[in-house]
């Protein structure tokens, strides 16, 4: 997810700094058996630090590579290959090491239930959708 604030266009870049955290590496959330909680979100909304966006500190570094939040400069990104945004600062364990992978069963039933659980909410929208309002009785 990208904040931004909206500027008007400039010749030289408003962004010195782009702040991330890495929520997805190595969690493991499905919408029935681990769905994402507010509570996963806690450590985000203390180092994102609205009162003061100019203190905030990373959590990530060489010597804490568990840490989830990184700030990247901007030459930092712009190097990369067409300056993509797709980052990882987190060694992803089940690329390192696949005893970490989840069975191909477990993997086959989260996926059962994610489906199953959204053609639930679909089949709610839908209802919602078929129901009167009061502008379409008048």
């Amino acid at each position: 997810m990208l904040f931004l604030d909206k500027k008007p266009a400039s010749e030289t870049p408003w962004t010195r700094k782009l702040w991330t955290y890495d929520l997805r590496t190595n969690k493991h959330f499905t919408l029935k058996t681990n769905p994402l909680k507010r509570a996963d979100l806690d450590e985000f909304v203390g180092v994102y630090n609205v009162a003061n966006r100019f203190a905030r500190a990373p959590t990530w570094a060489a010597e804490r590579p568990e840490g989830r939040w990184r700030a990247y400069d901007y030459d930092e990104l712009a190097a990369r290959d067409k300056a993509s945004l797709d980052i990882f600062c987190l060694k992803d364990e089940s690329l390192v090491d696949g005893d970490n992978l989840l069975a191909p069963d477990v993997i086959a039933q989260e996926i059962i239930d994610d489906l199953e659980a959204a053609l639930k909410q679909f089949r709610l929208i839908a209802a919602d959708l078929s129901q009167p309002t009061e502008s379409s009785i008048d």
